[in-house]
């Protein structure tokens, strides 16, 4: 990865989220004054509907081709890449030609595009025929110790999406110093932390997915509010936008923002803390608010 000196951060719901991200990115474009200094959107991340290789968060629905081209040629016109979430934990063999999946991959097969994985059936699949995107180690692997993550680094990554659990280990930053560059951080994950079913909430996620099942409800012993980014900014693994610089000088240069699946006014939240400097916050807010109105009809 070229050394550019920018910070980038990596966007939810490249679908979901297709309105906020386009104004977002383009209001970092013409006023880049009113943002931190060398910012810059690295991905925007999700699925669309109902593919079936997709995991963390269970999307359900059907996006037609045609569809599938405007948003992502909107994006990569943008110089944004699309990231796909294939992180399916029970994906096997029988679902790799999975004709849905596929057509979103050859839709998007033009060099600017991303994938995020974490079956190694399903990444040796897409690697050989789909050569020209970028992969990514995802967090859902839940690689807790320092060796497994180093070991990762050595693998032809594009990037490791490090786990929340780790985002304040002094040890495990201090030896990942030398890699950081490659190294992605979920700054404002809403999940507790040291969670002992976050794994299984996975799994439940990619079952659904695969069922087409969206009728049950994961027992989360944590589960206890509705998400808000009030409830986040209160978790351990949260980083502040005071400790965000001491990331940044050490080399750390990716961050990752949650939202999926999440309320679209969290994931506002969540952009106007990070990316928008503090007295040029309720400029921007108005302005998402307002062409937000104007583009879904909604006021």
């Amino acid at each position: 990865m070229d050394n550019d000196g920018k910070i980038y951060w990596h966007l939810p719901g490249f679908c979901y989220f297709f309105y906020l991200n386009q104004i977002i990115i383009k209001l970092m474009r013409d006023h880049p004054e009113r943002f931190y200094d060398n910012y810059a959107v690295g991905s925007v991340y999700g699925t669309f509907p109902g593919a079936i290789w997709n995991g963390g968060r269970a999307v359900f629905g059907v996006t037609a081709k045609g569809d599938m081209e405007k948003i992502i040629s909107t994006y990569n016109r943008m110089g944004v890449p699309v990231r796909f979430t294939w992180t399916n934990s029970l994906i096997t063999e029988e679902h790799l030609n999975d004709t849905y999946c596929n057509l979103i991959m050859r839709t998007a097969d033009n060099g600017k595009n991303q994938v995020l994985v974490n079956r190694p059936v399903l990444e040796e699949y897409l690697r050989e025929r789909y050569p020209h995107f970028q992969y990514i180690s995802s967090t859902t692997k839940r690689l807790t110790d320092l060796a497994d993550v180093q070991k990762e680094l050595e693998k032809d990554y594009y990037l490791v999406v490090l786990d929340y659990d780790l985002n304040h280990n002094e040890e495990v930053l201090k030896a990942l110093e030398p890699h950081a560059s490659r190294i992605e951080i979920l700054v404002d994950e809403i999940c507790f932390p040291g969670c002992p079913k976050r794994k299984e909430h996975y799994a439940d996620e990619s079952r659904m997915q695969l069922e087409f099942e969206k009728g049950t409800v994961f027992p989360c012993p944590n589960r206890t509010t509705r998400p808000s980014f009030a409830e986040c900014r209160k978790r351990e693994a949260f980083i502040s936008r005071e400790e965000l610089g001491g990331y940044v000088e050490r080399g750390y240069r990716n961050f990752k923002l949650v939202g999926r699946g999440l309320p679209i006014e969290m994931v506002k939240e969540s952009y106007l803390y990070y990316l928008v400097k503090e007295n040029e916050r309720e400029y921007i807010r108005r302005k998402l608010d307002d062409t937000l109105a104007r583009l879904t009809g909604k006021r």
